[in-house]
């Protein structure tokens, strides 16, 4: 067994790299996250899924390519300038809804939402309003986080952020959980 993926990319992958390397996008999702989020989102027939960190759609068209018709996906990015290049390069899709707005004042206005798959790429959903955000998980639905294990591009403090979260999602009740030292470090963790 290897780590390449064998099998076809998201039809809309490819541009969105190009116009992401063109952009200066930094914080893309890695390829080998991306597919496990694809794997994940095929668990979940007819569900609700979220993403919190849109950046420029990479992520988000691994979600949708494992999506079946039924599922939907709200995927929230606060930076007009990447989520356009989403925004070209996924829609129209009738499954998804792009949405620009802040993090924080998204989750305090849709708090009542529930959700099925939550993949938390930015802050809001993984070092702030983690209760808020796991709140709104369905009983045995997925909470994805990736960017565990120490990035380049991170800010000096930003390991002892990471570390809190970890011992924080380990020390919950309610969390079944898996971490795993691949890819840029992954945590995928089931509402009990």
């Amino acid at each position: 067994m290897t780590e390449e993926i064998n099998q076809p990319f998201p039809s809309a992958y490819h541009n969105i790299v190009t116009a992401t390397q063109l952009s200066g996008f930094t914080m893309a999702s890695d390829v080998l996250t991306c597919s496990l989020l694809r794997t994940l989102a095929a668990s979940r027939p007819s569900g609700k899924l979220l993403e919190l960190g849109t950046g420029t759609g990479l992520s988000t068209s691994w979600i949708l390519d494992g999506m079946d018709a039924a599922a939907t996906l709200i995927s929230i990015d606060n930076d007009p300038s990447f989520l356009k290049i989403a925004k070209e390069n996924l829609e129209p899709d009738d499954r998804l809804n792009l949405v620009e707005a802040d993090g924080g004042e998204w989750i305090a206005s849709n708090r009542h939402q529930r959700f099925d798959f939550i993949f938390a790429d930015t802050w809001h959903g993984k070092y702030l309003l983690l209760d808020e955000v796991l709140a709104m998980l369905n009983k045995g639905g997925l909470y994805i986080v990736d960017d565990m294990l120490p990035q380049a591009n991170w800010p000096e403090g930003h390991q002892d952020k990471a570390t809190k979260l970890v011992a924080c999602l380990e020390a919950r009740e309610d969390l079944v959980l898996t971490k795993q030292a691949w890819a840029s470090g992954i945590i995928i963790a089931v509402k009990k």
